[in-house]
């Protein structure tokens, strides 16, 4: 079974992490502490963003369309709403993949413990306005 999928939603989606970004990683919000904690220097002359802006918007892209696909799954097993089958698909999967991944991956590498947590809860307030996104935009036919 292919599950039924809201294009429009994936793209907004991927649109909203990008703006997720955009604010959490500004200098007046999170982004000198990341840079700091991170080793970034963000004015390192001739760095250029287009490369990881690229990857994020493919990365993005992937992300909102397995989250709208295991939402309509979780829908079509659990039945109940939408929204609710969309956003508790995005929690458990942030905390069983990215959140689980990301602790793993800095502790290994020696990574501060206050940079773990800023990530993956810039992870998690993503994943929730994905998961806000597709849930309120579910596809044709299944609500």
């Amino acid at each position: 079974m292919v599950p039924e999928i809201n294009y429009w939603a994936v793209l907004v989606a991927t649109a909203s992490s990008m703006a997720v970004g955009a604010i959490w990683y500004a200098r007046g919000v999170f982004g000198t502490r990341w840079a700091k904690l991170a080793n970034v220097d963000m004015d390192r002359p001739g760095a250029s963003a287009v490369m990881p802006l690229i990857v994020t918007v493919l990365v993005s892209f992937v992300t909102a369309w397995v989250l709208a696909g295991a939402s309509t799954i979780a829908w079509h097993f659990y039945g109940g709403g939408y929204l609710v089958a969309a956003l508790l698909t995005g929690v458990i999967l942030w905390a069983g993949f990215t959140a689980a991944r990301f602790i793993t991956h800095d502790v290994f590498e020696g990574r501060p413990s206050s940079l773990t947590v800023m990530n993956i809860a810039h992870e998690l307030v993503t994943i929730v306005i994905m998961a806000i996104i597709i849930g309120v935009w579910p596809p044709a036919g299944t609500v």
